[in-house]
């Protein structure tokens, strides 16, 4: 596994993803890059302070995130390098991303609320944003290596094989068994052309070699299924992919995956096609 990058606001959500991201990157032997995109305070920005000041503020930020790492490196025995910037974060995670050739960035949730439910948080910002696999890490959720992995998927849009290909790789690092989940709306029924036998042979040839299955299930409320199969599964980890709407489409839809990401108990990877 490539280097795992975490982005961190030192909350305790965001800390949490930390420790997750130092628990994993030693499990699998990888690096882990600290990250923080420092926002000048409000009032400070306003004040017309000089120059110096600011490099003070992104010092002492600096500091602490070298102080993390160091404690992140020792207890995990693992190579954590750190980063800041002023950048806007979406920006900044995606040129980390290409200079680490990271595998993931990985970023804490905090507790669901409706807030998030209405106007998200920088996670799902970031899931619905970025071209790269983003992990959400639930608060509270500690690292265990993965047994069960759930995807939930809309098969009617087909079945990438890159998709396949990356969750078998995920599945092969703990000999873990995935799931293959589609939800199907009685009105989506009636798009469907493509058969059980074709979704199962398409998903067989693609997760060949790793224990899997297969499942189908008709019913409105898609979120609420999800959660269900998660429990019904004890899954350690959700995969979804996210679908994106322009912005009068995004008034009718929501994306199921930014929904999930603020509503999982246990950690999401949102792959983007």
């Amino acid at each position: 596994m490539k280097t795992l990058i975490v982005a961190t606001d030192f909350s305790k959500e965001a800390e949490n993803a930390v420790e997750f991201a130092g628990a994993a990157a030693q499990y699998t032997q990888t690096k882990v890059v600290l990250f923080n995109s420092f926002n000048i305070p409000l009032h400070a920005s306003n004040a017309r302070l000089p120059a110096t000041v600011f490099k003070e503020l992104l010092d002492n930020n600096s500091l602490m995130l070298k102080k993390r790492a160091l404690e992140l490196s020792e207890k995990y025995s693992i190579e954590v390098e750190y980063d800041s910037s002023f950048l806007e974060l979406n920006d900044e995670l995606e040129n980390l991303f290409l200079k680490f050739d990271a595998e993931m960035v990985i970023m804490g949730t905090a507790a669901y609320s409706l807030e998030q439910e209405l106007f998200g948080n920088s996670t799902t910002s970031a899931i619905m944003k970025q071209k790269f696999p983003v992990l959400a890490v639930p608060m509270g959720v500690k690292f265990k290596a993965i047994k069960k992995i759930l995807y939930a998927c809309d098969v009617l849009r087909g079945i990438n094989v890159r998709i396949l290909n990356t969750i078998k790789e995920y599945a092969k690092l703990t000999d873990a068994e995935v799931e293959i989940f589609h939800v199907q709306n009685n009105l989506r029924k009636l798009e469907n052309n493509v058969t059980e036998s074709e979704n199962s042979s398409q998903i067989s040839e693609g997760l060949e070699g790793i224990s899997h299955s297969y499942k189908n299930i008709q019913s409105e409320m898609i979120i609420e299924e999800i959660k269900k199969e998660v429990k019904r599964t004890q899954a350690d980890l959700l995969i979804m992919v996210p679908q994106r709407y322009g912005f009068w489409q995004s008034l009718v839809h929501k994306s199921k995956t930014r929904v999930m990401a603020s509503q999982s108990e246990i950690p999401l990877l949102s792959i983007p096609i």
